[in-house]
């Protein structure tokens, strides 16, 4: 059964003549109004700073500005691989996004899933609002909460713990812990925002394959394996390659709000590094040019994995 699901068909139009592509733009001009906001807001804020990134090869002076300041070429990028901790800080934003990757991605599918299933409506939207609702929430709140949760004195988990007969451990001042309170944390925050896409894709999918799996005897697990996710399949493949698009990305609020002395050595990242680095510090050029080579390494992965995906599923981000 799941083999005879495919993906909806793509609409491609061809148009014969100039005048003919002109007569379908002016039919449709509403829709193309509604995407100048998106468009517009690209060009600003996305694509015109990439000019910016010319101070990367610059001794940039902020009085100076950009046509004032000296040409250095690549001194920024070899200052870059020769600081000794940078290893530490690729390794460490490596590390975590691997594991959110294989964490904290199948979390919104498996429970997009499992609230699918629920049959009682009252009872679906209720499960819904709460699992939704840690999105709205500030990664300064969610750090609180974390904090308060895991206090050695105070928290929950300590006083659980004790219970066993283990002594309190103060999680956030001991560096092998961070790595695990950051995914965690993550997954419980964005985890029921993410299931929006994935219930969205389940409720395209046609009612009667359910039916036809039923009448042969199909069990609802079965429905899950042979219907469910092969139908959400698509959405599942362009998010995932958007994912790692945004692989060095982790996030800067997400870490900071975490960081202390203790626990700097597993969990400094590059975006928190670029921060104390770049505002802090104001080694402008030097952090431009550790912003450039993060984005150049998302391009790649993503062009990576989008041609193998093609070749494996046949689906891609283009």
């Amino acid at each position: 059964m799941a083999s005879k699901i495919q993906p909806s068909d793509r609409t491609v139009y061809d148009f014969t003549s100039q005048s003919q592509k002109w007569a379908f733009i002016r039919k449709h001009w509403p829709i193309y109004v509604i995407s100048l906001p998106g468009i517009i807001y690209f060009l600003l804020f996305k694509y015109i700073p990439l000019f910016g990134s010319v101070i990367a090869f610059q001794n940039y002076n902020i009085f100076k500005g950009i046509k004032g300041s000296k040409w250095v070429g690549l001194e920024n990028f070899q200052r870059m691989f020769a600081y000794t901790d940078f290893l530490q800080i690729l390794k460490n934003t490596i590390l975590i996004g691997i594991y959110d990757m294989f964490f904290a991605f199948p979390i919104p599918i498996i429970l997009a899933l499992l609230i699918n299933e629920v049959r009682v409506m009252m009872y679906k939207r209720i499960v819904q609002t709460v699992v939704y609702m840690p999105h709205f929430l500030s990664w300064v709140i969610v750090g609180g909460v974390v904090v308060g949760v895991l206090s050695p004195s105070t928290g929950i988990v300590n006083h659980l713990l004790s219970l066993f007969g283990v002594e309190p451990i103060y999680f956030l001042g001991e560096y092998t812990y961070i790595r695990t309170i950051l995914i965690s944390s993550g997954v419980w925050k964005d985890s029921g925002w993410g299931t929006i896409i994935y219930l969205a894709a389940i409720a395209g999918i046609n009612p009667d394959l359910y039916e036809a799996a039923q009448i042969d005897g199909a069990s609802r697990i079965r429905q899950v394996f042979s219907i469910s996710i092969p139908s959400i399949l698509p959405t599942i493949v362009i998010l995932f390659l958007l994912h790692i698009g945004n692989f060095l990305d982790f996030g800067f609020e997400r870490v900071f709000v975490f960081l202390n002395p203790l626990n700097n050595e597993n969990g400094e990242i590059i975006d928190t590094f670029v921060y104390r680095a770049g505002l802090v510090d104001r080694q402008y050029s030097y952090t431009t040019a550790i912003g450039l080579f993060k984005s150049v390494v998302g391009l790649m992965l993503i062009m990576i994995s989008n041609m193998f995906s093609k070749k494996m599923t046949g689906e891609g981000l283009y």
